[in-house]
């Protein structure tokens, strides 16, 4: 077991050798020295220009001060909120407005898709262009901390099943172990390249850069238009870490990989939804010298499971076992361990649970209760919601999804901001967004709508209204149209009936 004893976030950005690579950008490669000096300036420049505590957004692609604020911010004293790159202006404004950004550092060409009302008069935007010239005039270079692991480091958005994203507060400790367990259970080192490939608005995104640099790696960011630039990149910068979801490895398997990539893969790793069998044997006979490493997590508590690579191959559908720090208990229905083949909720324990979401106690109460009894952690749990059983042999399975979340191409989508924006076109009088299972997207996205009377071409100008006010992950596939919904006896749409006349 890795050392349980949790540090200030930013202490990752001492790990590395000096003279090592940390950071291969398009212009430039920071070894762990200079990574250490621009994260000491960066965060110089945010202490000097925000309250300890304050939250800064960040709303930009893949590029040094995306890697690096993690870390800066943490050695500030300030919280970051990394928002997707793809998300639109009306999540981007929620967002800044729910978590009290005092600024929101962003591409020019993104900040200026805001409109007059998307920013609080207290928040300010920022080129992120501009931060290190500012940063470097200001000259201000902040050491290592010694905050205190338990403040929070971070809030990360996602998406819920009733409505908008909700702000997930992450800890020092919460992310410093996080980096520690994985490091840890995929056996990383010093000479590790990982490709990140992932938004790091995700804890999965953000698990690329803090595992490797906790042991002293390299990460090679890359925003890809088309798969083949991905394998490309591999043999490129020699990767020897891959992470991504199900429906990229798909796509991943359609391309031709030069044999320099193949040889230098050292393990791939796998979350944000299950892996199909088909996909275990193609990706085992694509790299069947690299270790595979299909895992499971939530945001509220990180990472919960991963299967060991040896058990691939024999139990190719399984979740597998708890990740170090992690304690993954699975609930029957009347508050008893479930028994071997008894079906459950998962329940998350211990130093990886988050400390709820920001600023909404009744949705923290809903997931974030009181360990059960027989609980070696206690403090803390997280209920997941999803239904899961464990083997004979103690390894997981799931089963399925309690709650009404959409996992399309390794993004949780809510029906609801679905089906808000479809209404709020104007065009439609009621919306039901449902996710139909797709081998390549996990969930397909279909939306069952009646047109609002009088409404002029909605068809056409559904899609329009759709892809102004919603990111690309977030389109509907396929588009249903009904003259009338079925109800619920309760007066309500039923969902279960929509649900099953589409074959959801």
């Amino acid at each position: 077991m890795p050392d349980p004893t949790p540090q200030p976030l930013d202490r990752l950005a001492e790990r590395g050798r000096d003279d090592a690579p940390a950071l291969v950008l398009r212009e430039r490669t920071l070894t762990h020295a200079e990574l250490r000096k621009r994260v000491g300036l960066l965060a110089g420049w945010l202490a000097g220009r925000v309250p300890a505590g304050a939250r800064v957004a960040s709303w930009a692609a893949k590029g040094e001060l995306t890697c690096l604020l993690p870390l800066a911010a943490a050695r500030a004293g300030v919280v970051h909120v990394p928002i997707n790159p793809l998300l639109k202006r009306a999540q981007v404004a929620h967002i800044v407005a729910d978590s009290g950004a005092v600024l929101l550092i962003g591409t020019r060409a993104r900040l200026a898709t805001l409109e007059d009302a998307d920013l609080p008069p207290a928040c300010s935007p920022i080129d992120e262009a501009d931060v290190f010239a500012l940063a470097e005039a200001q000259g201000d270079h902040a050491g290592p901390s010694a905050h205190d692991p338990d403040a929070l480091a971070a809030i990360l958005y996602t998406s819920g099943s009733t409505g908008r994203p909700k702000g997930v507060m992450l800890s020092h400790a919460n992310m410093w172990l996080g980096a520690v367990s994985v490091a840890h259970y995929l056996g990383m080192a010093e000479d590790d390249v990982t490709l990140a490939v992932l938004p790091l608005s995700f804890d999965y995104g953000q698990s690329q850069l803090l595992s490797t640099w906790y042991a002293g790696g390299c990460v090679v960011p890359l925003d890809y238009l088309f798969p083949r630039d991905v394998a490309k990149a591999c043999a490129r910068h020699a990767v020897t870490t891959l992470a991504a979801v199900p429906p990229l490895w798909l796509q991943l398997t359609d391309v031709e990989w030069p044999a320099e990539a193949i040889g230098s893969m050292r393990r791939l790793t796998n979350s944000g939804g299950a892996l199909t069998l088909d996909l275990v044997r193609d990706l085992r006979g694509m790299f069947p010298q690299s270790q595979l490493f299909p895992m499971y997590g939530l945001t509220e508590a990180f990472r919960s499971t991963y299967l060991d690579p040896v058990l691939v191959d024999t139990h190719p559908t399984s979740m597998g076992r708890a990740i170090p720090f992690a304690e993954i208990l699975v609930m029957a229905d009347d508050g008893s361990l479930a028994g071997p083949g008894q079906e459950g909720e998962l329940v998350h324990c211990g130093p990886l649970v988050a400390q709820g979401y920001w600023q909404d106690a009744e949705r923290t109460a809903e997931r974030f209760k009181p360990a059960p009894a027989m609980s070696e952690y206690g403090g803390t749990a997280v209920w997941s919601g999803d239904r899961v059983l464990r083997d004979a042999d103690g390894l997981l399975h799931f089963v399925g999804r309690r709650d009404a979340m959409i996992k399309s191409a390794g993004n949780r989508i809510s029906p609801q901001e679905i089906e808000s924006a479809a209404v709020a076109s104007g065009l439609v009088a009621e919306a039901v967004a449902l996710g139909v299972q797709d081998e390549r997207l996990g969930d397909a996205i279909h939306l069952v709508v009646r047109p609002a009377v009088g409404s002029d071409d909605p068809e056409s100008g559904l899609r329009k209204a759709l892809q102004k006010e919603l990111p690309n992950f977030m389109q509907p596939h396929v588009i249903h149209w009904r003259d009338t919904l079925p109800l619920n006896p309760n007066g309500k749409l039923d969902r279960t009936a929509i649900a099953t006349e589409i074959g959801a």
